[in-house]
């Protein structure tokens, strides 16, 4: 028996023009092997005409595509098979017009941002490292740059007496006169001139659909995310007295940590993708944030590594370049786990990352255990209600239980169990009238789905 299709395998029972397409779908991504004499079912049926294919395939290979494959015959159970093996192209391959890539064992056609980025790649080069053709030294603010020296004096001590366009040439933002993207995002007057998308989007929301305000924050990308830091702390969210400093002054921290919202923030600014035409998101509702940006994660990096350490794959390398000498980021993929570390030490719940509406958000929760997300976690009421209890008293013991719904021991503890397996619910103390159940103190939340439609 053969092995079974996959990303890189793909079995026919015969030879047809279309499967140019598969071959195409291989050389942009991993490579991978077509084999043909072998049925749906896995089944060696051979190939009549083998040899005549052993000539044909490698020429309309090439005519076609513009790859030169390698092409053998083999014996199965005295049947021949064809295998057409396909190298990963360094240079984008199409078929009739259109660029193909694997996902798992299809083969899926490249559009809008996700085909920009992917010739952006095969060219060497990110796309904030390209030229903007326009663009001239006048569209730079020089007042963003000499806060950029006063940022990156420990990382760059040797631009302290360097003049404005020194510095952007030796930050490699300007090529022989000529202007990066990554400059006009970075250092610019005004980017969106140059990109419709490149701003910060704030609403404030009462429900999914009722807006109480708006706001959009325009700029360089250095003055995006200063400028969104003073919205959010002077319009956008609640400041909460958390005692007095030692100058007497009130220490204030918002109802999110900071350091974990600049964060987010960050990551956005620079790993977004510049390409599609919706501004980065912040969306705040009663009971949680969001930050939005278009674009998934890079290839490579997966939803479920973002809360450990994980290699950093950067969509934008000359913007994180310039953020990191800017020593407002690291260069390790520690981002994410700051901002889990942030919540965690502003006794918040765990924020969770998504891949949503073609892009990837962050949600910040001030508390995940509202009726309606419990209600999504798949409680049923009486454990609703049980959760409620222990967010008022602390705790909740057996007999408490029962009393509350007037329902068997039995129930009861299957119940609560069941509370502990979803790690919601803990149980501390002894056996007996000293055993009570409590929040877990480390827990990984229960997926949930709030709306957020874009």
């Amino acid at each position: 028996m053969p092995d079974k299709e996959s990303q890189i395998i793909e079995f026919k029972p015969n030879w047809r023009d279309e499967y140019l397409r598969t071959l195409c779908a291989f050389a942009n991504s991993d490579g991978g092997k077509l084999i043909i004499g072998i049925d749906d079912k896995s089944n060696f049926i051979g190939v009549k005409n083998s040899k005549k294919l052993l000539e044909n395939l490698p020429n309309k290979i090439k005519s076609v595509l513009g790859i030169t494959p390698n092409v053998e015959i083999k014996k199965n159970k005295g049947k021949d098979t064809i295998i057409v093996q396909i190298d990963p192209s360094s240079n984008p391959i199409s078929y009739h017009g259109k660029f193909y890539k694997r996902s798992g064992s299809t083969n899926q056609v490249l559009e809008g941002y996700e085909l920009s980025e992917f010739l952006s790649s095969k060219s060497g080069k990110t796309w904030d490292e390209l030229f903007e053709e326009k663009a001239t030294i006048d569209d730079m603010d020089f007042e963003t740059i000499k806060k950029f020296k006063k940022l990156a004096i420990q990382r760059l001590p040797s631009i302290k007496d360097e003049e404005p366009i020194k510095i952007l040439k030796k930050l490699d933002l300007i090529e022989n006169g000529k202007i990066k993207r990554a400059c006009i995002l970075l250092f610019g007057k005004n980017p969106k001139r140059f990109n419709i998308s490149a701003y910060v989007r704030i609403g404030k929301f009462k429900s999914p659909t009722e807006i109480v305000a708006s706001d959009d924050i325009e700029g360089n990308l250095f003055q995006q995310l200063e400028h969104t830091i003073e919205f959010l702390r002077t319009k956008y969210l609640i400041l909460e007295i958390k005692g007095i400093n030692k100058d007497w002054t009130r220490k204030e921290e918002l109802e999110y940590p900071e350091p974990a919202l600049r964060e987010a923030i960050i990551n956005a600014l620079i790993h977004r993708s510049y390409i599609g035409g919706e501004p980065t998101e912040i969306r705040i509702y009663p009971d949680y944030l969001s930050v939005w940006n278009y674009g998934k994660l890079p290839e490579g990096v997966r939803i479920d590594e973002l809360k450990s350490s994980h290699k950093s794959i950067r969509r934008n390398k000359l913007i994180a370049d310039i953020f990191f000498k800017a020593d407002l980021i690291e260069a390790w993929g520690r981002g994410t786990i700051k901002i889990v570390e942030e919540c965690q030490k502003a006794e918040l719940p765990e924020p969770e990352f998504k891949e949503e509406f073609l892009g990837f958000s962050v949600y910040f929760y001030k508390d995940i255990y509202t009726e309606d997300n419990l209600k999504k976690m798949g409680l049923n009421e009486r454990q609703i209600k049980a959760v409620l209890y222990v967010k008022e008293k602390g705790k909740i013991t057996n007999r408490e239980y029962r009393e509350m719904f007037g329902i068997t021991d039995r129930t009861a503890l299957n119940d609560l169990n069941d509370l502990c397996l979803k790690d919601i619910l803990e149980r501390v103390g002894t056996t007996g009238r000293k055993t009570r159940y409590v929040f877990r103190k480390t827990r990984n939340k229960p997926e949930i789905n709030p709306k957020n439609e874009k």
